[in-house]
């Protein structure tokens, strides 16, 4: 009995899938003009109503307003629109059940303040490889820096971002982003993807402080060469994503960065991070890290399997270099607290020799020319002793003439 009871437990939700995946419909009404899939079907590893216009050739967003009121799923990929009017949903609808919104490839380039409404369940919205413009710089006739662009999303979870903007985004896409994130309230997002956005740096070092439930950060295939922005301000982050960036080291700054976050009170998970496919430089320059992989509590992603290059083109894992002399010069330096102080005396020891040798050089000049200068001088000096001498016998003689 209790072997038939679990193999009952185990076919019933594969009927029910199978059930599900046999209703979807083809045609979603007049609306979507046959171009859309409607219906409960197997999604995220459940079965969800979806709600389906992938590569439709939609050039604006209206069918988006006739969606049945059962939704949970919608996919709305690989379509023409540039801008994302208000009440993308529909002014009325009340769509309770909606969790999921995919709106990738779309040539996406504005979306305004008031396009997103009647979302107050959605867990996750994903924007990927569109052409979105948040930045108030990027054109001289249109603002396209919409701060409240987010904020409807009131129990949003996770944030897709991947290839998201344009390519001529301004520099100050991290103070942009960030006064997003101020005004959007995303107090329950978990996970942020910003990748393949052509990173540089964040000028805003805040950019991620207002987003107090931050889990995982994912900033893979991006140009970052450094960590330039706070970390301390995300007290549960657990995954940290730089993996294909353009790090050719690390500097020391930023691995203590990373052991603050992880030392951090009330932390019970432990922070990761993922420096896979850096283009890291087999040379000392690399021993920070080398040493830091030893001694942090800091979990790194494929620790082992990291490799630097040498010579730009010979593949070495790090884990395997031979970094005695790199100690040697660490500890001479003080013990690498920073490296200014190694700089320091390396730049004193420098100057030294240089005035050493430019003394050599100007005792050489006057030995090989001793001769020259004594007879350019000589009669300067005679000249000078005759003065002197003069002027001695005048004050011997002057008492004599007041006797």
């Amino acid at each position: 009995m209790a072997e038939l009871r679990r193999i009952r437990t185990m076919l019933v939700p594969l009927l029910i899938a199978l059930l599900a995946t046999l209703t979807v419909a083809d045609d979603c009404g007049r609306d979507f003009q046959g171009k859309c899939s409607c219906g409960f079907q197997m999604y995220n590893y459940r079965t969800q109503y979806v709600v389906n216009c992938t590569n439709t050739g939609f050039r604006d967003t209206l069918v988006l307003e006739r969606l049945p009121l059962q939704t949970e799923v919608v996919i709305f990929n690989g379509n023409y629109v540039k801008e994302l009017p208000w009440n993308v949903f529909g002014a009325l609808n009340d769509l309770a059940n909606l969790t999921i919104v995919d709106m990738s490839n779309n040539h996406i380039h504005e979306i305004r303040g008031k396009s997103y409404h009647h979302v107050p369940n959605v867990r996750r919205l994903i924007l990927n490889h569109n052409n979105l413009s948040i930045s108030r710089y990027d054109d001289e006739e249109f603002n396209h820096h919409h701060p409240r662009v987010f904020s409807n999303f009131i129990n949003l979870q996770e944030l897709h971002l991947t290839n998201a903007f344009a390519d001529n985004t301004s520099a100050e896409l991290s103070a942009d982003l960030h006064d997003i994130f101020v005004n959007s309230n995303l107090t329950k997002l978990v996970k942020l993807h910003l990748e393949q956005n052509e990173i540089v740096q964040f000028n805003d070092k805040r950019v991620f402080c207002d987003l107090p439930s931050l889990l995982d950060l994912h900033l893979g295939d991006n140009l970052l060469t450094e960590l330039n922005f706070n970390l301390s301000c995300m007290p549960r982050l657990r995954f940290l994503d730089l993996e294909r960036n353009r790090f050719e080291s690390v500097r020391v700054q930023d691995l203590n960065l990373l052991d603050t976050v992880q030392a951090q009170p009330g932390r019970t998970i432990p922070l990761t991070v993922d420096f896979t496919y850096n283009p890291f430089v087999c040379d000392c320059g690399l021993y920070p890290l080398f040493d830091w992989l030893d001694r942090t509590n800091v979990t790194v992603r494929n620790r082992d399997g990291l490799v630097c290059l040498r010579n730009r083109q010979v593949r070495e894992p790090i884990r395997t270099l031979n970094v005695g002399r790199c100690r040697k010069q660490v500890a001479s330096s003080g013990g690498g607290s920073g490296g200014a102080t190694g700089h320091t005396t390396t730049l004193v020891f420098v100057l030294v020799c240089l005035s050493c040798v430019l003394l050599a050089l100007v005792g050489g000049l006057l030995y090989v020319s001793k001769d020259k200068l004594r007879g350019v001088l000589t009669p300067v000096v005679d000249s000078v002793s005759k003065k002197v001498h003069y002027t001695t016998i005048k004050d011997e003689e002057a008492p004599e003439q007041y006797v």
